[in-house]
């Protein structure tokens, strides 16, 4: 994909090399100015960065429930949120789309939103949970003596302590939503409302695939995530770890 992005669209058709014979930025350029990216950037921002909040803040409440207080039918229904990992996102995909159609939000960035802090749930409750049954029950016990609520509690003690689980569930969130495709094609038909994924899509138009132009367009797409990956992997890695552990 690197390689072809800076490629001319006659040396990737004769495929010699790997490393470009004459490397060029025109390619980049050209597909930056025909891709619109800031327009589509602002999109596919917004809809990444309201569901990574949505899942973080519903979801670090319901894995708080599960961890610490005590109501009846408890297990069984942390039990059901883990059956559902096991769901496929295509399998809801008719009703989803059916459902947002009689709530009039079908096309919209919200008729998006919602279905993907929705998804997010089993995977996000089963880390987090694991996450605050790692923190000492002598913590919260301590708080409670000195007068402390439970919303205190969870956002003075719990949420510090799981910093790194909230950043895993963050990315795990992010980078697929960032990268969806199947709902928001359906989903979306106003162009103004089309994230980098559809975008990508408008390249492609005609007979002949200039995949150097798709290449350079797929590697503008890419960076963000991979900037974002890369400035947090320290807390990905311990947040799976102690995940595990839990």
């Amino acid at each position: 994909m690197v390689s072809a992005a800076f490629k001319t669209t006659d040396e990737v058709n004769a495929g010699n090399n790997l490393i470009p014979a004459n490397p060029t930025f025109d390619t980049l350029i050209d597909t930056w100015n025909r891709l619109h990216f800031f327009d589509y950037f602002l999109n596919s921002l917004l809809v990444t960065g309201a569901t990574t909040l949505g899942v973080i803040v519903i979801y670090s409440c319901a894995a708080y429930a599960f961890s610490v207080l005590r109501f009846r039918g408890k297990t069984l229904l942390f039990r059901l949120f883990l059956v559902l990992l096991f769901v496929p996102g295509v399998v809801t995909l008719l009703p989803v789309v059916m459902l947002e159609n009689e709530m009039g939000i079908l096309g919209t960035h919200l008729g998006l939103i919602l279905p993907f802090i929705n998804g997010s749930a089993p995977l996000a409750i089963l880390l987090l949970t694991n996450a605050f049954n790692a923190v000492p029950g002598d913590l919260r016990e301590a708080a409670r003596v000195d007068g402390a609520g439970e919303l205190r509690i969870f956002s003075r003690i719990y949420l510090p302590l799981a910093r790194p689980a909230l950043i895993t569930i963050a990315l795990l969130t992010a980078i697929p939503t960032w990268n969806e495709y199947q709902l928001t094609r359906v989903s979306l038909n106003d162009p103004t409302r089309y994230t980098l994924p559809i975008a990508l899509q408008s390249l492609q138009q005609g007979d002949t695939v200039q995949y150097n132009t798709l290449m350079a367009a797929a590697l503008i797409v890419v960076i963000p995530i991979i900037i974002l990956f890369f400035s947090l992997q320290r807390y990905f890695v311990n947040g799976l770890v102690g995940a595990v552990k839990g």
